[in-house]
């Protein structure tokens, strides 16, 4: 006997409920609209329709990748940030809406005219400000040669691959000049707290973007060491930060040299970003 797409969506629902996924009904959802190749309105139009044998197989061989914990976007190859589809794999950081936070601050700013993104890894955060910005030019830089090419893709998607470059580098080690903008969205989880993450991190998301060991805060003490030298006068940073960390990356950047302007909170009420102007920038805002 058929059944609807409605019927399935709840069944697959059911499903991952049952394998303990957390969010069952709204990731069934996603994985039937991405099954069926329908965008969020096709799918809402015609859920009573009968759902397809294609769709049905797509569904269930997505139901059972999700029941192991593969995070929706690496099934589904992409995840929505700052409105636009960045493709994810899992060479990449999936971004996530709390990085939303840094690329708001950036554009409550005044316009960068240069732009580094250090550790760009799917290139959300570069891509985002470029699109936004269109007479920006900007450089991601990354470790990983895989997670180059995805922010390269994603470039393209979104017509921005005149505008940026992606350099393989570990952090400061092969860029050069100055940038109005250092964004960053490190490694920042303490080992101690690894094993504690969801299986969907843990299991699915490359370790090197996750944690650099001890005590979760040496991409911070490298971009603070190197940023004086590539921040423009009047430029600014901005990088985000795990909870309970903001007070102690900011200590970072003063012993640094740099000053410490503010530190900024998410949605959620956690300090998430910490914002750092170049001394010339704070003597003008006087």
């Amino acid at each position: 006997m058929s059944q609807t797409r409605a019927e399935a969506i709840r069944r697959g629902s059911a499903r991952l409920s049952a394998a303990g996924v957390p969010g069952a009904d709204r990731d069934a959802r996603l994985l039937y609209r991405w099954a069926a190749g329908l965008s969020g309105a096709g799918l809402a139009s015609g859920l009573q329709d009968p759902a397809s044998p294609g769709e049905l197989a797509r569904f269930g061989e997505a139901l059972a990748r999700r029941e192991a914990r593969v995070p929706v976007s690496q099934i589904t190859g992409l995840r929505t940030f700052w409105g636009r589809d960045f493709r994810v794999t899992p060479a990449v950081l999936d971004p996530r809406p709390e990085t939303e936070t840094l690329i708001d601050a950036a554009l409550s700013g005044s316009a960068a005219r240069r732009v580094l993104d250090l550790g760009t890894g799917t290139g959300c955060i570069l891509v985002t400000l470029l699109a936004e910005w269109p007479e920006a030019i900007g450089t991601g830089v990354d470790v990983s040669p895989d997670a180059l090419a995805v922010a390269a893709d994603n470039a393209a998607a979104h017509d921005v691959a005149g505008r940026a470059r992606f350099v393989l580098s570990d952090w400061f080690d092969a860029v050069s000049g100055e940038f109005d903008l250092i964004v960053s969205n490190p490694p920042y989880i303490a080992e101690a707290e690894m094993a504690d993450l969801e299986p969907e991190v843990a299991l699915h998301e490359p370790r090197i973007a996750l944690t650099p060991g001890g005590d979760g805060l040496d991409a911070y003490r490298a971009i603070a060491a190197g940023a004086g030298a590539h921040l423009a006068p009047g430029g600014r940073i901005l990088v985000e930060v795990g909870v309970h960390q903001a007070r102690a990356v900011a200590a970072i950047f003063s012993a640094a040299g740099l000053v410490h302007h503010e530190i900024l909170r998410d949605l959620n009420g956690h300090e998430r970003v910490v914002l750092v102007q170049s001394a010339r920038k704070m003597a003008e805002n006087r």
